[in-house]
């Protein structure tokens, strides 16, 4: 996520503190990215040199107080305008180790993919039980906020199970290509499945 939109966009809202926007920006993802304070300040630095916030002064206690100028709140609506492409966003490690895996002499791929696969499942439990836990109806727009993005992390999950399995299948192909007379392997049994793992509500 952008750390520069995300706080740019709470300080649409309002003028706020450094302490304050972590907070809030910790509070609508959930805890999925954290900040130290020293990132927002170095966010917030780089957003007043682009005369995108300004310094209002400081509140009671001596804390610097920022407010988003008109040029921001132009680029913050820009931001939600324009979709993110996948270009744009991180590398997938787990993609480059499994590229990596395949051709690197010794590596038992169905090892790695099985393993992730395990991993990945248990993420997924952990999750839907999270979602499970939660009220169906959010109480505020942070409790929202975070159901959004709680629902976005069991979505991946579950792609990445499905993209896991593909890889299996993948590697199994083309090791019977490169030898024929290999025994067909057994399906590999994991401790669930997609569809089991979802015990959450939706």
């Amino acid at each position: 996520m952008s750390i520069r939109h995300g706080l740019l966009a709470l300080l649409a809202q309002g003028p706020r503190y450094g302490y304050q926007l972590r907070a809030e920006f910790e509070s609508s993802t959930g805890a999925t990215w954290p900040l130290n304070i020293g990132q927002v300040y170095s966010t917030l630095s780089r957003l007043e040199r682009d005369e995108l916030v300004t310094r209002v002064g400081a509140d009671d206690e001596g804390r610097f107080v920022y407010r988003i100028t008109p040029a921001g709140e132009a680029d913050v609506r820009q931001w939600f305008a324009t979709p993110i492409a996948r270009a744009d966003r991180p590398r997938d490690e787990l993609a480059i180790k499994l590229a990596m895996a395949v051709t690197t002499p010794g590596i038992d791929v169905r090892q790695v993919v099985q393993s992730q696969r395990t991993a990945t499942l248990r993420s997924l439990q952990d999750l839907t039980r999270l979602k499970a836990d939660a009220p169906a109806i959010p109480a505020d727009s942070g409790d929202r906020a975070w159901r959004l993005v709680l629902e976005s992390m069991i979505f991946q999950a579950e792609a990445e199970v499905r993209w896991l399995d593909h890889c299996e299948a993948y590697v199994v192909r083309a090791e019977h290509a490169d030898h024929p007379g290999l025994p067909a392997p057994v399906p590999a049994e994991g401790p669930g499945t997609p569809q089991t793992a979802k015990g959450g509500r939706r």
